[in-house]
């Protein structure tokens, strides 16, 4: 019996750190790093980072909705990055680091704009996440794929991605998998 799985697209800062917490959640059967929201077709990481494609680092999430939900993942992506800074998390800038939420039909934007109102009680400041309708995603190159798996004693892993999990982990620990 195949199972229905569903599909979110999230950018909250660099990729390797929200395809690293987002594998350890219950449900999510894959989750792909890669760019969308921009302009140019098949960027490279080289093109993204000069602010020039309109891309923005993202994941896309294959997730099982019988396990977790949309809103859910929503939930848990509004509190694993910084959803009140524009083009930055951390020492990360650029418009590429930007929060956004890459909706594929009504469901999904409704619901997104209900967490970001969410979202905004809890923050207590604006949320600047954009909110934008699927058009392409493209694949991250391979050596951005499981980065923080294949390289979990690199500084950026050990100063800003483990440090996230921490966090996701202790407020999330009945999401884990």
């Amino acid at each position: 019996m195949s199972k229905k799985y569903e599909q979110a697209i999230l950018g909250g800062g660099c990729f390797w750190c929200t395809e690293a917490i987002f594998k350890k959640v219950k449900g999510i059967v894959e989750v792909i790093p890669g760019y969308s929201g921009g302009w140019i077709e098949n960027p490279t990481y080289e093109e993204v980072c000069t602010d020039q494609t309109g891309h923005a680092e993202v994941v896309k999430i294959t997730y099982d909705p019988e396990v977790i939900s949309y809103r859910e993942l929503l939930k848990i992506f509004f509190t694993i990055h910084d959803p009140t800074t524009k083009n930055r998390q951390g020492n990360d800038v650029g418009s590429q680091y930007r929060s956004i939420i890459i909706y594929f039909d009504d469901k999904q934007k409704k619901i997104a704009e209900e967490e970001i109102k969410e979202a905004e009680k809890i923050w207590q400041k604006k949320i600047v996440t954009e909110l934008v309708p699927f058009k392409a995603f493209y694949k991250a190159e391979d050596y951005h794929i499981n980065y923080f798996e294949r390289n979990p004693t690199k500084p950026y892993c050990s100063l800003v991605i483990m440090p996230k999990i921490e966090k996701f982990e202790k407020l999330w620990k009945s999401y884990l998998k």
